[in-house]
């Protein structure tokens, strides 16, 4: 019988690689960012509010980060009738906008990130080019 077994954890060497992909990706977008990027257990290891960034996208795009590491998935795939629930059981800190995604390696949920102050679509084009940058999975469809 076991008592421990070997992690993959993401460090913070890994956050900024991501986080600076993100900026430039953002920046050829012209679409100003907040990107945070939390561990496995939600905690924070990254976070950029670009110029020009929605303020209380910080808020929503630290939610994303936390759901798509909680879950395991991409954050807007709770199912709607749930979602207040768990929000609500988590503190409001679950969301079920999109922009969040799970950092995958090697089949490892190592951490996720979440991206808010555009479009859902640009907040996770913004997030695959962080996951690109560290070789993780996307698992978005």
């Amino acid at each position: 019988m076991s008592i421990t077994r070997p992690a993959l954890k993401l460090t913070h060497e890994g956050a900024l690689k991501m986080l600076a992909a993100a900026v430039e990706k953002a920046t050829a977008m012209g679409v100003p960012q907040n990107i945070n990027i939390v561990d496995e257990g939600g905690n924070l290891l990254a976070f950029v509010r670009m110029d020009g960034a929605k303020l209380l996208s910080r808020e929503t795009s630290l939610s994303k980060a936390i759901t798509a590491a909680s879950h395991r998935q991409p954050s807007g795939r709770l199912k709607p009738v749930d979602a207040p629930f768990l929000q609500h059981a988590a503190g409001q800190r679950l969301t079920n906008l999109i922009g969040g995604l799970p950092i995958v390696i090697e089949g490892v949920c190592v951490g996720g990130i979440g991206v808010g102050s555009g479009t859902g679509e640009q907040d996770v084009e913004v997030g695959r080019a962080a996951l690109a940058a560290i070789g993780a999975q996307d698992q978005t469809p």
